[in-house]
């Protein structure tokens, strides 16, 4: 019996480290063929090798992947809206027009005029006019909600969004060298018919404007004894911005 004693244990010991290599491969498929062989052989001082390898593989397979920084959000841009009220306390209509994020504005109240232009973002509008003139405004559920300041004035207005033919139009010629530059704001009423307001300049005098045809704002007219053709927003707002 005790010379059957070491036969049995070396026995045991080879199929217990047999059965341990197979068992480290089954549990680290992502080891390397020097592992998966050494773990096959019988011997012992083999297997240690085997072991300790197919341990240590799936700790540096699983190693992390430091992760990207998110990429910066561009803020959202309204590709097309128009809107048009009138400004409180001054009793003059504004008329807002946006394409792509450039936008353009006009005021006028028959006396004076101003055009504005700028840029919208993430629904906040920044216009600029001549000088300190300025339109500010913050767009949401469907209207504008901002002041217009003007001449060392400033107002407020709430101009809802509209749609053709309500709206803002323009018309330019060349009358004996001077420039004429012509701005309408056409707002339709929930009644019936239209509320306009707008402004004619030949080089730096103001001129009578003839109002437009309502439902056809386009159609041509004579302003001052020149013939004119008003143009919608879609028409100048890429010259002007």
């Amino acid at each position: 019996m005790s010379r059957l004693g070491p036969v049995i244990t070396l026995a045991a010991g080879v199929v217990l480290a047999a059965g341990l290599g197979v068992a480290s491969i089954n549990a680290a498929p992502a080891a390397d063929n020097t592992a998966a062989n050494a773990a096959e052989a019988p011997s012992t001082e083999e297997t240690t090798p085997a072991r300790q390898n197919a341990t240590e593989s799936p700790a540096t397979g699983n190693t992390a992947e430091p992760s990207a920084a998110p990429s910066p959000t561009e803020p959202k841009k309204i590709a097309k809206a128009d809107y048009g009220g009138r400004v409180k306390g001054n009793g003059g209509l504004i008329a807002i027009s946006i394409r792509n994020g450039k936008a353009i504005g006009y005021f006028c109240d028959g006396r004076t005029e101003a055009w504005f232009k700028g840029k919208e973002s993430a629904g906040e509008l920044s216009l600029a006019g001549f000088g300190s003139a300025k339109v500010t405004a913050a767009l949401a559920g469907g209207k504008a909600r901002g002041t217009v300041a003007l001449g060392g004035k400033k107002w407020s207005f709430v101009a809802p969004t509209v749609v053709k033919p309500s709206g803002l139009y323009r018309a330019t010629a060349i009358v004996r060298g001077a420039k004429l530059r012509a701005g309408w704001i056409v707002l339709k009423n929930p009644q019936g018919g239209f509320t306009q307001v707008g402004a004619a300049v030949l080089g730096e005098e103001q001129l009578d404007i003839p109002r437009l045809d309502g439902e056809r704002p386009t159609t041509p007219l004579t302003v001052d004894g020149t013939t004119v053709y008003p143009k919608d927003v879609d028409g100048f707002i890429e010259e002007m911005s």
